[in-house]
């Protein structure tokens, strides 16, 4: 999404990486594993990528921008939209999260989580929620929400209701603008907004246990345009296989992490 403040950052960024300086809260402790690619299909590169998940054959996507944003159901290897629902013109579509038949999509700023029947993309139903929504996945039968900080916050998805809250960090420190989320053999990877790499985190701690280097699919996919960073992480727990896209990416990617033990853990 675009926000003045994280264009900010990214400056900030760009000029610590040029100086040989890493920037604390970004990517610190853990340990760095490339990600490989094992495929490669289409993907929509007008579709501005918030959310992305994986169920019964199909991937599941939630695109952004006012008066553009929308709920797809895509064929995985060819990326053709079997069925869109085109959200309301006042609304930023963002992270999305699948339990039981119901699809929940957040919404940017306007403090609305969107209920759709994942059959056919009805409504069913509508809850508020306090802030900003970036991104969303399901864990233990909760949802697990980001709001653009270094916050993870757990909400029952009968009513609501916020549970607890996690703070993620890499060696101590902070780990601020997580975005997209998705649940990996029971660690949590999250996206960063404007950054090449992914968290894979420890639920129970918040800690980073590793990062998930995709510098050169960001290099390959993103034109040169800041805006059209990595998100959207999907995973298929029967298979293991993950995909990862990002904003206006004409290619979804399949990849591996060689070097991650399973479970995400180090």
């Amino acid at each position: 999404m675009v926000r003045r403040l994280c264009d900010v950052f990214l400056a900030v960024l760009v000029l610590l990486v040029g100086l040989g300086l890493e920037p604390v809260g970004v990517w610190a402790g853990a340990p760095v594993l490339p990600a490989t690619v094992v495929a490669r299909f289409p993907h929509d590169a007008e579709a501005f990528t918030q959310g992305l998940l994986f169920h019964d054959g199909a991937l599941y996507e939630s695109t952004g921008l006012y008066g553009r944003s929308s709920l797809r159901r895509l064929v995985p290897d060819t990326g053709h939209v079997l069925a869109r629902r085109n959200l309301p013109r006042e609304i930023f579509g963002e992270g999305l999260a699948l339990v039981g038949d119901r699809l929940y999509q957040l919404s940017w700023k306007e403090g609305r989580v969107l209920v759709w029947r994942v059959t056919d993309f009805a409504p069913v139903g509508e809850f508020p929620l306090e802030g900003e929504g970036w991104g969303v996945c399901v864990l233990s039968g909760r949802l697990v929400v980001s709001d653009g900080s270094d916050q993870l916050c757990f909400y029952d998805p009968a009513n609501f209701t916020k549970d607890r809250c996690l703070t993620v960090t890499d060696d101590g420190r902070p780990v601020t603008l997580l975005n997209e989320l998705e649940t990996v053999s029971g660690t949590i990877w999250a996206n960063v907004w404007g950054a090449d790499r992914i968290a894979v985190i420890d639920p129970a701690t918040g800690r980073v246990l590793a990062w998930v280097d995709c510098a050169a699919l960001v290099a390959e996919a993103a034109g040169g345009n800041r805006e059209n960073v990595l998100n959207g992480i999907a995973w298929d727990p029967v298979t293991g296989r993950i995909w990862v896209t990002g904003k206006r990416w004409s290619e979804i990617f399949v990849i591996k992490v060689p070097g991650l033990p399973a479970g995400g853990t180090r």
